[in-house]
């Protein structure tokens, strides 16, 4: 037992609606328990209701507790709206099916419960919030050692903000996924906590690379118990100080390009102009412009976007899926050479090298993965050296149509952010590779002749290059 003071607990429950009844059940287990009547709130879908993940599938509704995180007498009645209630801990009652058609029972009922760790820390140790947890303590020990401004009431915010955000970014540069920051997706989440930190450290007068050494201590604090944060300590490192050096290259003056703005109204053009040319995430822009008491045009920013996303397709649109630019016989040879060069990045470099992209003309293949530096001459010629050794074997290239799970259960590669269908196709160089593709290839390697390496070189951040030919004219 944890023993967490009832006189400190609230509860909020179900309120139900035309789908699901009012979880009067919960609330009487609360009040069985000791929790007063006037401490439980029923509430909607929009506060008492989880899932499905998507149209349909299991979901259902759950209660909620909340702790008093004030100074002073606690109310006898819980307010919703009362900021100084912090939920803790939830129970998810995994109770229905929704289907196209409306919701039913499901078979297997079960409860979903789920505490946050630093919040029952903070409860138990009678703190108002997780920063003044012993979770957070050496990491604003050191931002205070490496800033100008020491921590006080003042920058509070900002010194939360970069040890929030640091942290955040530390775990998801540790994910075997290995995400590095970026314009898109994952990458983009990543960019905006460690470009929001770096901008907070700046108000605070930290130095240049300070997230560096916050990263590291960071990691020492966790590598116990996530081991992986050590191994890919490198990585980490390596991103962020690549990350830091980018943006502060643009930060001063994106910084002053934003105050020429922020005398009035922030348009979706200037917004763009900030995000395009100076690296300042949306969220950012909004966040400064709020502390001048001044609007951004969002919607007008996002149409913006995709005017300019637009016009960066032109030209590209007549590509075929899978980046070919035609189905000419050199394109399709210079293509089966990219699944023999993913396979042996692999065998000869990395095996947790994974495909970025690609991009194939009659005249040469671009190949994008995942790797954190440059490679070598000698590590080029040893890639080279054994698509041209498959190559020579004159392996025979299989199209195999299976259910995506099968797939998946056989170590197919697929690239990374692709989305496929429930059934696909698979391509087999022998034993050598087995991918998902939609073709078209070769039928045996011989056909593809000599594979040459013509230029190595970074495409993005975690992300290299490789450019290379085929045919029975290119040699060594």
């Amino acid at each position: 037992e944890l023993n967490l003071p009832i006189e400190k607990l609230a509860i909020t429950c179900f309120a139900g609606d035309k789908d699901c009844p009012k979880d009067e059940e919960s609330a009487k287990i609360w009040m069985d328990l000791g929790i007063p009547k006037e401490r439980i709130v029923f509430l909607g879908k929009d506060d008492n209701w989880w899932g499905p993940v998507g149209e349909t599938g299991p979901c259902g509704p759950d209660t909620e507790m909340f702790f008093w995180t004030g100074s002073g007498e606690i109310p006898k009645k819980y307010d919703p709206e009362d900021n100084r209630w912090m939920e803790i801990w939830n129970d998810v009652f995994m109770q229905y099916n929704k289907t196209k058609s409306g919701f039913e029972p499901l078979k297997q009922q079960n409860v979903d419960t789920g505490l946050g760790v630093e919040r029952v820390a903070m409860a138990l140790q009678g703190k108002s919030n997780v920063f003044e947890t012993e979770l957070f303590q050496p990491i604003f020990t050191k931002l205070s050692e490496l800033a100008k401004e020491k921590m006080d009431d003042k920058n509070i915010i900002s010194y939360r903000i970069m040890a929030d955000h640091l942290r955040a970014s530390t775990f998801i540069l540790g994910d075997e996924c290995a995400v590095a920051p970026s314009n898109v997706d994952q990458g983009y989440i990543l960019r905006r906590f460690v470009r929001r930190a770096i901008r907070h450290g700046k108000k605070v007068g930290m130095p240049a690379n300070f997230c560096v050494p916050i990263v590291e201590l960071i990691v020492d604090m966790y590598k116990s118990d996530y081991p992986i944060l050590n191994e890919q300590k490198k990585f980490i490192i390596e991103e962020l100080k690549k990350e830091e050096e980018k943006f502060e290259r643009t930060l001063e003056k994106g910084l002053r390009e934003f105050e020429k703005m922020a005398t009035k109204d922030i348009s979706g053009k200037d917004a763009f102009l900030l995000f395009q040319s100076y690296g300042f995430p949306l969220e950012m822009t909004e966040e400064m412009a709020d502390e001048k008491k001044v609007k951004v045009d969002v919607e007008a920013f996002f149409k913006e976007y995709e005017d300019h996303k637009k016009l960066s397709r032109t030209g590209a649109e007549k590509k075929f899926k899978g980046g070919l630019a035609d189905l000419s016989p050199e394109t399709t040879k210079l293509h089966t050479a990219t699944h023999l060069l993913n396979e042996a990045l692999r065998k000869v470099i990395d095996s947790n090298i994974k495909q970025r992209g690609s991009n194939i003309t009659p005249e040469r293949l671009r190949f994008d993965f995942s790797f954190d530096r440059k490679l070598t001459k000698e590590e080029l010629q040893a890639v080279e050296d054994e698509v041209n050794k498959v190559i020579s074997e004159g392996v025979d290239v299989v199209r195999k149509e299976m259910s995506i799970k099968e797939a998946e259960n056989l170590g197919a590669q697929k690239e990374f952010g692709q989305k496929y269908p429930d059934t696909v196709s698979v391509y087999f160089v022998g034993d050598y590779s087995k991918e998902f593709c939609g073709g078209p290839h070769v039928e045996n390697t011989k056909e593809i002749g000599h594979f040459k390496i013509v230029k190595e070189q970074s495409s993005s951040a975690g992300v290299r290059r490789i450019k290379a030919v085929v045919g029975d004219k290119v040699k060594s």
